[in-house]
């Protein structure tokens, strides 16, 4: 069986599709100006995500990745100001070096999963799904994120932010720019 089809094989939830069934799904993507391989790593290594994934201007002092379907990284994010706060995926489905599923949601120091530190009523769990795909040495990865079994007050919050995760997502992606650069 090859890697591919074992990856498959280990998917642990429904596909992304049936999820945004019900939930209109924020999408954002961009293209790097570098091979696939490298845009996987960035996103598959402890030590490389340390160095770019935030909103800009953050900072990534402590992580912890266990990089497998069922596994997890735990993540604490600085802002400039110096708050602290910390978020948590759980891997659902990988298939390497084409997309990644995961639950994505805020946690505390433990791993514990807790509310948005700025957004009480924001969806507790977010399903997210990266996709890579590979073209004459670029790389086009594209996001989809849908709340995973929200509330109706969550769903309105998450609509009412696609603006601020736009630009979350632009600042994000602008420091993985940056980092490829120089790899």
């Amino acid at each position: 069986m090859t890697d591919r089809n074992q990856n498959r094989k280990n998917l642990t939830t429904k596909p992304m599709e049936n999820t945004v069934e019900r939930e209109r799904p924020f999408i954002i993507s961009r293209t790097f100006d570098a091979p696939r391989e490298a845009v996987w790593k960035a996103w598959t290594e402890r030590e490389r995500l340390m160095q770019w994934f935030g909103p800009k201007g953050f900072t990534m002092p402590a992580a912890k990745l266990d990089f497998r379907p069922g596994g997890s990284f735990h993540y604490c994010l600085r802002a400039p100001d110096g708050k602290e706060m910390w978020g948590k995926f759980v891997y659902r489905a990988i298939i390497a070096p084409e997309s990644i599923v995961l639950v994505n949601s805020f946690s505390d120091a433990n791993g514990g999963m807790t509310r948005h530190p700025f957004s009480p009523a924001w969806p507790l769990e977010m399903l997210s799904e990266t996709t890579l795909a590979g073209h004459d040495g670029k790389t086009t990865l594209t996001i989809k994120w849908a709340p995973l079994n929200a509330t109706d007050e969550e769903r309105t919050t998450f609509e009412g932010a696609r603006e601020g995760m736009t630009q979350g997502w632009t600042g994000t992606f602008e420091q993985l720019a940056n980092y490829l650069s120089t790899v």
